[in-house]
């Protein structure tokens, strides 16, 4: 008979409980947190917990990833329902955004345009567009969109998410030098570890190995200048980089 019985009872639950904390770094690319909660069952995987779910807890995020996972059209449906009660700009807004959460850009696109038509001074719905445009490959509009942006007086852009699309798209429409140029300033103003992964990726597709190597070494040497609750959403392009570094000769 086992000597303390509650303990093969209450074992399962930790099973369960490890398996969760490797199913949440495996969807966050965390292959640190993965090693940690098999090769220390409990222990790791209540490192991991503290260090890495409860923060999306307390921020809320974790609730609304579930609602995503376990119902992905809900936000859509809810929208939907609500623009057919008010067709307001707002509602309608919220709606694109959901259509783009599920990756319907080109309806996201489409109501998007139609609040432009009847908002054409409205900064906020053509940035919302250029983003769109950009998620759904369409590279030379989102670029139009962007400097239609940074056209409106006194707006410019300040979200490093969007200037990194911005530089993304330039390269993607063959305006290298404007790319370089842009990925320098996102880095430079930023420490944006995804935009250095990027430039060092623009960099090796041009036969720069040296100046890409520098660039990926940068990500892990740069990751330390973030502040912690950032770095676990970060962390990822550090692990790029270093399999980028295993291809460079």
């Amino acid at each position: 008979m086992f000597p303390f019985p509650f303990w093969s009872d209450y074992y399962f639950l930790f099973i369960i409980f490890q398996l969760l904390c490797v199913y949440h770094a495996y969807r966050h690319n965390n292959r640190e947190g993965i090693y940690l909660t098999l090769f220390l069952p409990v222990i790791g995987s209540l490192i991991y917990f503290f260090q890495e779910i409860l923060p999306d807890i307390t921020s809320g995020t974790l609730v609304q990833n579930l609602q995503l996972a376990l119902w992905p059209d809900g936000r859509v449906k809810e929208w939907e329902k609500k623009v057919q009660m008010a067709g307001t700009i707002t509602n309608k807004m919220q709606l694109a955004a959901a259509y783009g959460h599920r990756k319907a850009y080109d309806k996201a696109i489409q109501l998007t345009q139609e609040c432009a038509q009847s908002y054409a001074a409205d900064q906020g719905i053509f940035l919302q567009l250029a983003r769109l445009q950009f998620m759904n490959n369409q590279f030379a509009e989102s670029l139009a969109t962007f400097d239609k942006v940074n056209s409106f007086k006194g707006v410019r852009m300040v979200n490093t998410a969007d200037e990194l699309m911005y530089a993304q798209a330039l390269e993607a429409t063959d305006n290298t030098a404007k790319a370089e140029e842009a990925y320098r300033k996102i880095i430079q103003v930023h420490h944006s570890l995804e935009a250095m992964y990027y430039y060092g990726l623009l960099l090796k597709r041009q036969g720069l190995t040296q100046e890409a190597r520098e660039q990926f070494e940068r990500t892990k040497a740069e990751i330390g200048l973030h502040p912690r609750y950032v770095r676990r959403t970060i962390r990822k392009w550090v692990w790029l980089s270093r399999k980028e570094l295993a291809t460079l000769k």
